[in-house]
């Protein structure tokens, strides 16, 4: 494996190699609020699936431009539900992950475009990315991830029967990105892909339990990735260096009544949906030469905004989880946490007392890779073998929609 460093501040050294998580200095978050609720149970296939239907209160939304927006909404609309969900009897027998081998770091950006590497360090902790090349898109990445996962497992192609690609950095608009990861593993499977950003992983993992529990899958392929480093404009000295590319990979099967979700939570607010967007080349505003030349079809964020939701949505969703399951915070091994910033990750460290070794971090080597964060960090985490049976996990997932996805995994 190529080993790179870089200076930072007054010569101490970063090794880009896979290394021990660490963490940076994070920022305040929000409270939770409340609502009222009701369970429900349904037996499918063997498998328990519990969910909570709960009653919204939801705060006064403000009001949404749907023209052309010239700016985003201070916050997004609602509270977090209560809603949560439980599907046990299944299990992940493989993971494994990809990142391009082009390293790209802030001293590389200072040369290229004059960014400032101590703005990026200090307010993100983000000391290097991985670029894609040219001729590399989402779903090579993706292939090279579910190859790995494959191999791990030990299963042939042949025994996987569903194949769910979350992205939102698609090859084409059509056809799929699973298409084509279908295409370049050989697999005889319904392929489709799960747009649903940061949170992709969760929402696709969620996704395929529930094919798995009721019967209609055997072993399923779950991908995260994405190549955000081609949606990004790379001038943009805000947006451009928190982001990099990267894959990760998933086989979920059958599994013991004392594996799966404990308790999980797939929410969305789409009043918040202008906070993070991609403007231009969709069917509501389909691409101009006008919106190239303002570069709409790249990533816009209202960082601020975006920061102060994440923290809220990150602890809020957790103690709920936690809350609902009954589950102790020193019951759960580690906390697989979408990689966005180092901040997002100590605000949780600071906020909900975790023990810092049990938020483990890539963030600072690989950037916001969206998708493809969380199975990176579960795949590294699996394969120096931290990861145990009977082990309890926690996924969180948070991004453009919005949408978050939250999940306690018992191993």
């Amino acid at each position: 494996m190529q080993t790179s460093t870089l200076s930072v501040g007054s010569g101490s050294l970063v090794d880009l190699i896979p290394s021990a998580p660490t963490l940076e200095p994070a920022a305040e978050s929000q409270t939770a609020r409340a609502t009222t609720s009701m369970d429900f149970v349904v037996q499918t296939a063997g498998a328990e699936v519990a969910c909570e239907q709960t009653s919204q209160l939801a705060p006064p939304s403000r009001p949404v431009e749907r023209e052309r927006r010239t700016a985003a909404p201070k916050v997004a609309r609602r509270a977090i539900s209560r809603r949560t969900c439980s599907l046990m009897g299944v299990q992940i027998v493989g993971s494994g992950s990809y990142v391009p081998e082009n390293i790209v770091t802030n001293a590389d950006l200072r040369e290229r475009y004059g960014f400032d590497p101590d703005w990026i360090e200090q307010r993100t902790g983000i000391f290097a990315r991985r670029y894609a090349s040219r001729d590399q898109a989402t779903s090579d990445l993706a292939a090279e991830a579910a190859k790995r996962a494959i191999e791990n497992a030990g299963v042939k192609t042949g025994d996987i029967d569903l194949l769910i690609v979350g992205t939102f950095t698609p090859d084409h608009l059509c056809p799929s990105t699973a298409c084509l990861v279908q295409e370049k593993l050989g697999l005889d499977v319904p392929a489709f892909d799960l747009s649903a950003a940061c949170s992709g992983f969760v929402y696709s993992l969620a996704t395929a339990s529930q094919y798995v529990a009721t019967g209609n899958s055997k072993l399923a392929l779950v991908i995260g990735a994405d190549c955000c480093s081609k949606i990004v404009n790379p001038l943009d000295k805000k947006i451009a260096p928190l982001f990099g590319d990267g894959a990760g990979a998933v086989l979920v099967s059958r599994g013991s009544p004392e594996q799966g979700l404990l308790s999980y939570q797939l929410g969305a607010d789409g009043g918040g949906g202008p906070l993070l967007e991609c403007s231009a080349a969709g069917t509501r505003n389909p691409v101009s030469i006008d919106d190239i030349t303002a570069g709409r079809q790249f990533l816009n964020m209202d960082g601020k905004n975006v920061f102060m939701w994440a923290v809220r949505v990150v602890e809020d969703t957790i103690r709920l989880l936690l809350e609902k399951s009954g589950t102790r915070l020193e019951d759960v091994t580690y906390f697989f946490l979408h990689q966005a910033n180092a901040r997002i990750l100590d605000h949780v460290v600071e906020k909900l007392g975790v023990p810092r070794e049990k938020v483990l971090m890539q963030v600072d080597r690989y950037g916001n890779t969206s998708a493809g964060s969380i199975p990176l960090v579960l795949d590294e985490a699996s394969r120096a073998g931290r990861i145990r049976a009977g082990d309890t996990v926690l996924m969180c997932g948070f991004g453009a929609g919005l949408t978050w996805g939250t999940a306690l995994f018992r191993w």
